[in-house]
């Protein structure tokens, strides 16, 4: 639980709720279980033709999702199946940067949370190097004035926060906690080879009914229940969601429990951008990227060797080069099946495979370099702004949803990144793009505005429904657990899901699919 997908503006997160606990009792060896003799005897015609490995697979998108699930293909498959990953755009996705001055910064997914163990991973296979988020001060705005300004002195923070809100963000830190802490269970499952063919399932193993339940519900009537304050829930739950997700406590209440978890301090970065990750674990799994759109799929049937048919998909595709075909034998798709965001068609399906309305939130990231305007946050115009995050709450008359000081991704630039004027690069959020008027208005000078616009995560409305994972046989959907959380870290893992439950499917396993109490089954065979 992490980032929060593109909606991080902070290049540094106020440690407001305390630091979550580390996370206790990693997996131990890996278990091999067989598949029970009666299953092999009943089901043995079709398994004997599956257990030949599959030639091709293919990958679409090219983000975090599909990048991960490349190499997780490759280590479950083994080195001699051929993958195939299709990306229109720039590999990355999500996560990509944008040059200030000279300098990249991120614009897409930007921090991860200590916990995050499958970036961990990533980062420490691939030989990347990390930053270290720096805390900065932290101001929450309502449209008028600053109602909570974070001092650099702890002790003050503390009579601050007692002051207002009571021990309320002690009990936040304790709800955190718990959620954290089964959600873990994931990556036990996982480095154990478990696999679940639906969101709902997957969350269900890890948290129960109320981690499934918590779709069904808002993030506000879940702390409600729990006897959080208004006052609490407007100035610091609120303004986490604007910052994470750019909506507010309307979204579902495990992505409000996934915008909490950013406010945990240690959180960090990839040195030259997290986008590397991407472009990193493309090359390490040896798949070939194919630049293109994927048109349609359809299911086909070609001749084995030894005369018989076979099931696969051909996939068509357009590069520069014109329109192409080639046909795989499992796909996982890796991109959002909206409209807007990839076009694919799936052709001549029986039962015809469906197509998902739930649509994306719109957010417009703006880059300025130039110095911030007191008095628009109700100081007076000659104070001197020390904050370097500025969050909101709930205004209909507020054109922003957060504007932080940021820093390059190359972190030896920083260094000569803040000019004596006191000027520096600002990071804003915002559901429409910003006029000159709004820019003069947050800014007392400024000399640059570069902006990305973004269909940056789902726009969350409870009850949720998560989209199925397995689309056909043998055609799997990553993005759907998005409607779970959007983060980089549930990618990651919704990608190793899928990879095991291709794995799984193709050879039968049935035993490691689906499987209920885990969690205890786990701790009495370690």
């Amino acid at each position: 639980m992490e980032d929060a997908g593109v909606g991080r503006a902070r290049r540094g997160s106020p440690a407001l709720l305390g630091r979550v606990a580390a996370f206790r009792g990693l997996p131990g060896p890996r278990l091999t279980l067989l598949p029970p003799l009666p299953l092999l005897l009943l089901c043995g015609p079709v398994l004997g033709e599956l257990r030949a490995p599959p030639e091709k697979l293919a990958v679409i998108g090219a983000g975090i999702g599909g990048t991960s699930a490349s190499y997780y293909l490759r280590q479950k498959f083994g080195k001699d199946v051929k993958i195939h990953v299709f990306e229109r755009g720039k590999v990355g996705g999500r996560l990509a940067t944008v040059n200030v001055e000279g300098q990249d910064y991120e614009a897409g997914g930007s921090v991860i949370h200590p916990l995050n163990l499958h970036m961990k991973r990533f980062v420490k296979e691939l030989d990347l190097s990390t930053v270290q988020s720096v805390d900065g001060l932290m101001g929450i705005y309502n449209g008028e004035d600053l109602v909570f300004e974070e001092s650099s002195w702890f002790i003050i923070n503390m009579i601050k926060l007692v002051w207002h809100y009571g021990f309320q963000f002690l009990r936040m830190h304790m709800w955190i906690e718990d959620i954290l802490d089964k959600f873990m269970r994931i990556y036990r499952y996982q480095s154990h080879d478990y696999s679940f063919s639906s969101v709902e399932g997957l969350l269900h193993a890890l948290g129960g009914d109320e981690f499934t339940g918590m779709l069904n519900r808002t993030i506000l009537q879940s702390l409600q229940k729990a006897g959080f304050s208004e006052k609490f829930l407007n100035e610091i739950v609120t303004p986490a969601m604007r910052v994470n997700y750019g909506q507010s406590t309307s979204i579902n209440g495990f992505v409000g429990a996934v915008s909490l978890s950013g406010t945990d301090s240690g959180l960090w970065s990839v040195e030259g951008g997290n986008k590397r990750v991407c472009e990193e674990l493309l090359q390490f799994s040896k798949a070939l990227l194919i630049s293109g759109s994927v048109m349609h799929i359809e299911e086909k049937a070609r001749m084995t060797q030894t005369g018989g048919p076979k099931k696969a998909y051909e996939v068509t595709y357009k590069t520069d080069s014109g329109i192409n075909k080639d046909l795989y034998d499992i796909v996982l798709v890796a991109t959002p099946l909206n409209r807007k965001m990839s076009n694919i068609t799936f052709l001549n399906f029986d039962p015809p495979i469906p197509e998902f309305h739930q649509y994306y939130h719109h957010l417009v990231t703006t880059f300025v370099h130039g110095r911030l305007n007191a008095s628009f946050f109700g100081l007076m115009a000659t104070d001197s702004l020390h904050l370097t995050d500025i969050l909101t709450t709930d205004n209909p008359n507020l054109f922003i949803n957060s504007i932080s000081q940021v820093s390059p991704v190359k972190r030896e630039a920083d260094l000569q990144s803040k000019p004596a004027t006191g000027s520096a690069v600002w990071k804003i959020f915002s559901s429409e793009f910003l006029t000159k008027e709004q820019l003069n208005l947050l800014f007392a000078s400024h000399d640059s505005v570069q902006e990305k616009e973004w269909l940056a995560y789902p726009h969350y409305k409870p009850p949720e429904k998560c989209p199925p994972i397995i689309l056909h046989d043998r055609i799997y959907y990553l993005n759907g657990i998005e409607w779970a959380a959007s983060a980089m870290e549930m990618s990651a893992i919704a990608a190793h899901n899928a990879a095991l439950l291709a794995y799984h499917r193709w050879y039968g396993n049935t035993e490691m699919i689906d499987q209920e109490g885990l969690y205890e089954k786990l701790k009495t065979e370690l």
